[in-house]
């Protein structure tokens, strides 16, 4: 980890320097002074991802089937990669945006979609952000008390049982990381969470109560291999891997970025993340099957030593991910309201700005966090709703609308050879248009014949561009 000092971007004008060169206006964003190597990054994007969804893997298995479940895990793991990688290529090494200071999703969003890109971005950032911290706060007030011996069973107890010993613990532990002004910051308590997570994978996986033998276990397998639940069990695993929402925070914090460390950072925490989750889900559902409940926990004798234990490190896995989805919805109030300005001063000069805007956010979650007692609507609604805009559909929407007339080119190019006179050939190699590869968003777009594109020629008229999926690992 080293520090580095970068200057904060004005909003000023970027004339167009070239050709085809986008111009635009960059917003005014605080950039991290301290930066931390592939490492600290890696541990800050695992710990964004596997939070509060991780208890919720063998539910999501128990709705969509094992088998099923285990490839709509790898389905998920390679979208959420393939979608982090586009997202930053797209803003940092597109050969039209690189050089226009584009630092965070909203100002990607804004570039082909204006005004209404940038509100749709930081509002489903905050949405999802916000009912993360909601729910890592309704979860240690469900765990700490029963671990800490106050309260005998989750959800039980007097105010000064349950409410009071979430108020002080997460005073103690989650204000002081939240007001950390750099993502680098947190490598350390990120490393600490990934870290207790594989240890409470490892006491689900040893202690689930598994059938007597390996016959047993194969038949529970195929007997639930595809449920007709399958798209609730999808919606649980979608929500447990979102992170793109902080794609820009976590990867502004890698030092000496470029494409290949960042697909480093991506393939390797996808990849920890999928290990995790295929873990849990599968020996957490194969241990208690058609009874296996949303909190795996809960499964559990609540006067175990395993149930105990598993509480223990939940609760030190949501004190230390919740300051990461602070960031983010930090960023967002800053953004519509602040002017993007983190560090600027306040009237009274007791607290600076990012002071003031971490203990408001606190405390608009912490009130309902003491009222609500149900964690599953608010992982229902702000999973459904952030995450599937953010991880999927603005993902997409931006990636074609940074390429939409080459885009368009490419179909009517394809179109036209399906027509008459394109079967015989006479039209190939004319106007060709080759798209960016899948997960190669810095590929400049050729649209003058070549040999090496007309030698493609039929490669490209035989398949979509989206059919030849890039499975190198950077």
């Amino acid at each position: 980890m080293s520090d580095a000092t970068d200057e904060v971007p004005t909003q000023q004008d970027q004339q167009p320097q070239s050709g085809g060169v986008l111009a635009r206006q960059v917003s005014n964003v605080s950039m991290p002074k301290v930066k931390s190597g592939v490492f600290g990054t890696g541990s800050n994007l695992v710990n964004s991802i596997v939070g509060a969804g991780i208890i919720g893997i063998p539910y999501a298995i128990r709705n969509a089937g094992v088998i099923a479940g285990i490839f709509l895990l790898v389905l998920v793991s390679y979208m959420t990669d393939k979608s982090l990688r586009i997202l930053i290529e797209l803003a940092n090494f597109h050969p039209k945006l690189k050089n226009l200071g584009v630092h965070t999703y909203e100002d990607l969003m804004s570039i082909p979609f204006g005004r209404a890109g940038t509100l749709f971005v930081l509002v489903n950032m905050f949405i999802l952000a916000y009912g993360a911290m909601l729910a890592y706060l309704i979860i240690i007030k469900d765990t700490v008390p029963v671990a800490l011996g106050f309260s005998d069973e989750p959800g039980e107890g007097d105010f000064m049982e349950t409410e009071m010993v979430m108020v002080i613990t997460s005073l103690l532990i989650i204000v002081p990381l939240s007001t950390q002004r750099d993502m680098a910051n947190l490598s350390f308590t990120s490393f600490s969470s990934v870290l207790a997570d594989v240890i409470l994978v490892l006491l689900v996986a040893i202690f689930a109560p598994y059938p007597g033998n390996f016959g047993d276990v194969l038949k529970a397998i195929f007997e639930n291999a595809v449920n007709s639940r399958l798209f609730i069990g999808l919606g649980v695993l979608s929500t447990a891997m979102a992170c793109q929402h902080s794609a820009f925070i976590v990867s502004g914090s890698l030092e000496d970025r470029t494409p290949e460390r960042w697909s480093r950072v991506t393939f390797r925490s996808i990849g920890i993340a999928w290990l995790l989750c295929t873990i849990m889900g599968t020996t957490g559902y194969l241990g208690f099957e058609e009874e296996t409940k949303g909190d795996i926990l809960n499964n559990f004798d609540d006067d175990s030593k395993t149930a105990n234990g598993g509480r223990i490190l939940l609760a030190i896995t949501m004190f230390f991910t919740f300051p990461m989805e602070m960031f983010v919805a930090r960023h967002v109030i800053v953004q519509l309201f602040l002017g993007g300005d983190l560090d600027g001063p306040t009237p009274n000069g007791w607290f600076n700005r990012r002071v003031i805007v971490t203990l408001c956010l606190y405390l608009t979650t912490l009130i309902p966090a003491l009222i609500i007692d149900d964690l599953g609507p608010v992982l229902s609604l702000t999973g459904s709703l952030g995450a599937s805009c953010l991880s999927y559909i603005a993902t997409g929407m931006v990636y074609l609308g940074i390429n939409g007339e080459d885009f368009l080119a490419y179909l009517a190019d394809c179109l036209r050879s399906k027509g008459p006179g394109g079967a015989n050939g006479a039209a190939k190699g004319a106007g060709e248009v080759e798209l960016p590869v899948v997960g190669d968003a810095t590929a400049r777009i050729s649209s003058t014949p070549s040999p090496t594109n007309a030698d493609l020629t039929p490669l490209q008229g035989s398949k979509p561009w989206w059919w030849w999926v890039d499975f190198h690992c950077g």
